[in-house]
């Protein structure tokens, strides 16, 4: 099990993010620690966070949206890319090393 889980939205198109994240946390409630999980509807700001608070030795999954390049919302697709935001994220972090 993972210490610490940051669940955010994908492409919530015309549903509601903070239901979508609430359903998520439902199925994983039950086998959490109090505490250790964090809904960060904006996934930008959910990665940032899941690599900052990251140490040496520890992995961060980052799932949902692979190569795709932007976020489906109702009315308009924003660019986005994952692997941009955890590189930047990294970077800012004093991490040397990221793929």
């Amino acid at each position: 099990l993972a210490d610490v889980v940051v669940v955010t939205s994908d492409n919530p198109r015309g549903e509601d993010p903070e239901a979508i994240v609430a359903a998520i946390l439902e199925g994983v409630a039950a086998e959490r620690a109090e505490g250790a999980d964090h809904i960060i509807i904006d996934r930008r700001e959910a990665i940032t966070t899941a690599i900052e608070q990251s140490r040496a030795g520890d992995v961060v999954v980052i799932a949902g949206k692979g190569h795709e390049t932007g976020q489906a919302f109702a009315d308009h697709t924003a660019p986005f890319d994952d692997r941009e935001v955890a590189r930047a994220a990294l970077k800012d972090g004093g991490w040397t090393e990221a793929c």
